[in-house]
Parts: structure tokens; sequence; C-alpha cells
């Protein structure tokens, strides 16, 4: 009993750490401006859902390597690179540079669901481009993520027919696995993730990490980030396909700035 006090201890000093009342991290306001639903107080290290339930941001691991950082984030490590909306024609992902991937995975259970079963509850599917195609998405219908991707399929056809073409074929959705060589859970295991413009996609394993390249027209890149998506097409270990909704990266003020 009295080890199991001291853990407590340990985990209330975390929670208040000696930073300024006033001095929250950038991370989490970020967080709880995108999860309003979720997320209704924020502390100096402490983010605190809904229900009551408290989660750290910094676990108090310092010097993390990038690799630890991907095997065993906290809060803190998923808000430290911030995504960038360059789009100029010579921008490049810097090394190690890939904000979205270190995912902290407890956030996400708590946000989406904590097993393939309970995930799967919260599953709807979108009809892809329905004048087009007759493709479905199955993607999770908690934070809206089912009506935004509807609502970019609208608006694609404001887009050139040539970036509809593009942006027809489609794979991904709700799919629960492991990321390939991992044992962490990929984005699409909850919903939020999916894969289009299959034609045009270039990815790190094929191609070699510094071998970046990317045929996704810009104005479809744009449209899945004005509704909360972020582009695999942002990454040093590039994955031009890849959309992933991440609306907390994509908050002004966690934004990278050219």
């Amino acid at each position: 009993m009295f080890w199991v006090f001291l853990g407590w201890m340990s985990c209330v000093a975390l929670v208040h750490a000696e930073i300024p009342a006033d001095n929250i991290p950038r991370g989490l306001k970020c967080l709880k401006a995108a999860y309003p639903e979720h997320v209704c107080e924020i502390r100096p290290n402490a983010l605190v859902w809904c229900d009551g339930t408290v989660m750290l941001y910094d676990d108090g691991v310092k010097k993390k390597s990038f690799a630890d950082k991907l095997a065993n984030p906290d809060l803190e490590d998923q808000m430290s690179q911030a995504y960038s909306r360059e789009d100029e024609s010579s921008w490049r992902p810097s090394p190690g540079d890939d904000p979205g991937r270190i995912r902290y995975q407890p956030f996400f259970q708590k946000l989406y669901g904590k097993d393939r079963s309970a995930v799967e509850k919260n599953v709807g599917t979108v009809h892809w481009m329905p004048n087009r195609t007759k493709r479905r998405l199955r993607v999770t219908r908690v934070n809206g993520v089912g009506d935004k991707l509807k609502a970019i399929s609208n608006a694609l056809a404001t887009l050139p027919p040539a970036t509809q073409t593009v942006a027809k074929k489609t794979a991904g959705g709700f799919y629960w696995r492991r990321i390939r060589g991992t044992n962490r859970l990929s984005m699409h295991s909850f919903g939020i993730a999916v894969d289009v413009a299959m034609s045009r996609a270039d990815y790190w394993r094929w191609r070699g990490v510094r071998r970046y390249r990317n045929r996704v027209p810009i104005a479809l890149v744009r449209l899945f980030e004005s509704h909360g998506f972020i582009w695999g097409g942002r990454w040093y270990h590039y994955d031009t396909m890849h959309f992933e909704y991440r609306p907390e990266l994509l908050v002004a003020d966690c934004l990278k700035t050219p």
C-alpha cells in the first residue's frame, strides 16, 4: 500500500509540476482548441477530459530520441513538431521532420475507442465523389470526421477536372491494424485516416526516405487541411496518399510559420 501511495504522489507531482499556472504549454492549448467537446480543462502539465479523467502532458522522461518518441511518446512529444502548410515547389521536409507521426495512443483511444469493437460502433460510410465513383470510405462519426470527409468530397466538384480525376482512386478508411514493422496502432484503426489519390502515391518505403517525391495536387492537399486533416506528404518519411484527421496540429498557434 505504501508503494501505491508513493506512485500516486509521483503522479500528482508531475501533474502539478513547478510551472506557473498561467504558463500552460502551447501544445495543450491547441489540444483544447481542437477538441472542445472532449477536453474541458488544461493545467500546466495535464489535460482534463470532460468526464474528469486527467492525462499527463509531460511524462518527465528527458532527452528522448526521435525513435523513443515514436515508440513511447507522451502528449508533449505528440505536439513537439509543428506542421507546415507551405506549398512552394521547392519545399521539402527536413530530416526527422514528421509532424503528426508521433502519436500518444491513449489519447486516441480515449477519443475514438479503446479497442476495435468500441471504435467500430461509431464508424459510418461516406460515398466518395458520388457523381464520379461508387467508392465508399468507412470513417468514424466522432468529432464529425465523416461529415468533414463528405464536405471534402462535395467540394472536390469545384476543383479542376484533372484534380478530380486524381482524387477518385481511394483506399483505407477504418481498418484495425498495426503500423507495418511496429507495435503501434495505425490511425486507420480509429477511422480517422484515408488514402486518396492512389494512382499518384509515393511512399518512403517504396522509394527510400531521401528520394522525396510528390505528385498529389496541392489544391487537394489544401482542401483536406481546411477540414482538419494533415497530409503525409509533409513528412520526411513521406506518404503522399495519406490524410489523417488531426486538427490539433492545424490550430494557428501550433502551425509552423514560414
